[in-house]
């Protein structure tokens, strides 16, 4: 009787009871595993090397739902370069304390397995003060924007102003311009891009006037959702133009203000 009893007990409790402690451990080693890598993440950028965002608190988020996901905005909730070919920068400590970078491109697939504490999300320098090339690479990443800036700088026209509209309605967005040329040399054009819609349902352009070197006015136009590259008008990236000085002759069509300085000769 006593054996039966005993048996029952080891089969109903004590048995199920070490099964759940034996699962439990099972489970520990695997989470303790999959946060076990190598390299411990210190910052996370996405973007292009000209356009970028931090993105570490986003990181945070998918590494506690997931160890794998696929590269995307969509994904990072961030697109700080629209219309461009973007990555996510991973920059971790190696355990010599070197640091490096690791580069997803958009589509690829991001595994964290390498990385140690991935899944418990405890990483993350929030001191960390590098750009997209790094806390080292800071200084030379810098020298080369400017290199950057100064070779696509010397274009051939003047910018006087910028205008977006249509013809019956449009508005000033030289100023606005000039910070969009001051992050990039190419940009995709909308309303959200001007923060503003002047003619409501009609098809609008951005109309950039110039000056080229003879002195003469000109109009370049760019339609919407276009592409405007400043890569041919001069002191692009640093914003050196559409100074009061330089003035525009008001006329949404050049053409126009030609024709009238025409008659006046």
């Amino acid at each position: 009787m006593t054996k039966i009893l005993m048996t029952n007990l080891w089969s109903k409790i004590i048995l199920p009871i070490c099964l759940s402690f034996l699962l439990l451990g099972t489970l520990a080693a695997q989470d303790y595993d999959r946060d076990s890598g190598r390299y411990v993440i210190l910052n996370a950028q996405y973007g292009t090397e000209h356009r970028h965002v931090d993105v570490t608190h986003r990181l945070r988020e998918l590494a506690r739902h997931d160890v794998q996901f696929r590269v995307e905005y969509n994904t990072i909730n961030a697109d700080p370069a629209p219309g461009r070919a973007k990555m996510l920068r991973v920059f971790a400590r190696e355990p010599n304390g070197e640091e490096r970078a690791f580069d997803f491109p958009d589509g690829t697939l991001f595994d964290g397995s390498q990385f140690r504490g991935w899944g418990r999300a405890d990483w993350g320098d929030e001191h960390w003060n590098g750009g997209w090339s790094g806390r080292h690479g800071r200084n030379d990443h810098d020298a080369d924007r400017r290199d950057f800036r100064d070779d696509h700088d010397s274009g051939e026209f003047l910018i006087l102003s910028a205008q977006y509209g249509t013809e019956r309605r449009h508005v000033d967005v030289t100023h606005r311009l000039r910070e969009l040329a001051h992050n990039d040399i190419q940009f995709r054009m909308d309303n959200h891009t001007f923060g503003i819609d002047p003619d409501y349902g009609h098809r609008k352009v951005l109309r950039i006037y110039a000056r080229d070197p003879n002195g003469r006015e000109r109009m370049f136009e760019y339609p919407e959702h276009g592409w405007v590259d400043g890569s041919q008008f001069r002191g692009w990236g640093r914003g050196e133009w559409g100074e009061e000085h330089e003035r525009w002759s008001g006329r949404w069509n050049v053409e126009e203000h030609e024709r009238e300085e025409h008659e006046r000769r």
